[in-house]
């Protein structure tokens, strides 16, 4: 029996990139059985054997034009709880697959569409990337140096503001589906989620507290007392001291003059002070750094790099990355505390049976490979 608060949920996840298999991994993640249907001979983009975002679930070969294929998939739909599905707008409804279609075989379906633009609007059958909606949405300015703004990997577009927010609309879409018996489409588009996480830098800008110049932010880099600094190996530390109490912890860790940095609130004096702090953190290696300052009140951190994370003591205590297939990787999150998740056993290496499974899900619901 599977792992996790969504075991008795079952999902056709039609193969995509990035943000779709990331809604799926998270939902497989907490229990949910997750079916993929992959093209014939098909090949993630980067070529791997052990795909994360592919991980806890099986997939099966069909060819989505191919007449048999496409209703062997709509038997599985028939006997799902939900399908997931990646393609531009209208891809769906031109293969047979379409919501209202599916609807009408399985009326407590939950259609999740994830898309950049949305299934409508100017731009909507546009192509595009994460970099490109979250530009739209006002995030990619506010991010990066001064001179030019720099894109923050694919994260908060592809995963944050896409993948996450299709997770969170189909849990709450099977929610109300029990009640109502019915389902429904969920429209999740890169571009809204991305807006939607930038609510409080824009109740912030309504306040007149934010510009939209970039590094003249409280939380952008602008700010002395948050913000990465460098040390003397060439590692860095993060530092957010922004509230009094910590803010005092700061000078009394790096012995600095607090009368100096008093004003603390007075951009002005930002760069100023920011010079200040970044001439003592050159005084010492991050590790002496961390030996003084981890674990105090100063809210700090060492930037730590991807093959360093999975070793620091923290991760190491809260079990916050895992091996599987040999391969170290994030484990599910978040956590519960009665039923939690796990990465379900599934193979990623070979393709399942598409007649067993068929048979399998046309039946008894509660059984699970």
């Amino acid at each position: 029996m599977a792992n996790g608060p969504l075991r008795d949920i079952r999902i056709v996840e039609i193969a995509g990139l990035g943000p779709t298999p990331f809604t799926a991994m998270i939902l497989a993640d907490m229990g949910a059985e997750v079916l993929r249907i992959e093209r014939p001979g098909n090949r993630h983009l980067l070529g791997l054997d052990y795909d994360i975002l592919n991980r806890g679930r099986g997939y099966l070969e069909a060819d989505l034009k191919n007449g048999s294929d496409v209703e062997a998939v709509k038997t599985l739909i028939e006997n799902a709880d939900g399908l997931i599905e990646g393609m531009r707008p209208g891809v769906m409804e031109r293969l047979g697959l379409g919501p209202d279609e599916m609807a009408a075989l399985n009326p407590k379906l939950v259609y999740g569409r994830m898309t950049g633009w949305g299934q409508d609007g100017p731009l909507a059958y546009a192509a595009g990337h994460d970099i490109n909606y979250i530009a739209l949405s006002g995030a990619l300015h506010a991010i990066g140096p001064a001179e030019r703004p720099v894109p923050p990997l694919n994260l908060l577009g592809d995963f944050g503001g896409g993948g996450m927010y299709l997770a969170l609309g189909m849990v709450a879409a099977f929610l109300e589906a029990k009640s109502s018996g019915k389902g429904q489409v969920v429209d999740a588009a890169i571009v809204d989620g991305t807006a939607h996480l930038m609510a409080m830098l824009y109740a912030m800008q309504g306040a007149g507290l934010w510009s939209d110049q970039r590094e003249a932010n409280l939380l952008d880099g602008g700010a002395h007392f948050y913000g990465t600094y460098e040390c003397a190996c060439g590692g860095f530390v993060a530092i957010g001291a922004i509230e009094p109490q910590f803010y005092a912890e700061l000078f009394a860790k790096t012995g600095l003059d607090p009368e100096t940095f008093k004003n603390q609130l007075d951009a002005r004096a930002w760069p100023d002070l920011k010079a200040r702090l970044a001439a003592r953190f050159l005084e010492k290696t991050r590790d002496e750094w961390v030996a003084l300052m981890e674990g105090s009140d100063v809210c700090f951190a060492p930037v730590l790099t991807m093959a360093e994370a999975p070793g620091h003591a923290h991760a190491k205590a809260r079990g916050i990355y895992v091996e599987d297939g040999g391969v170290t990787q994030p484990a599910p999150a978040p956590r519960f505390s009665r039923t939690p998740g796990a990465i379900q056993a599934a193979s990623q290496s070979k393709p399942l049976d598409m007649e067993q499974t068929l048979a399998r899900w046309s039946g008894n619901k509660g059984t699970r490979t």
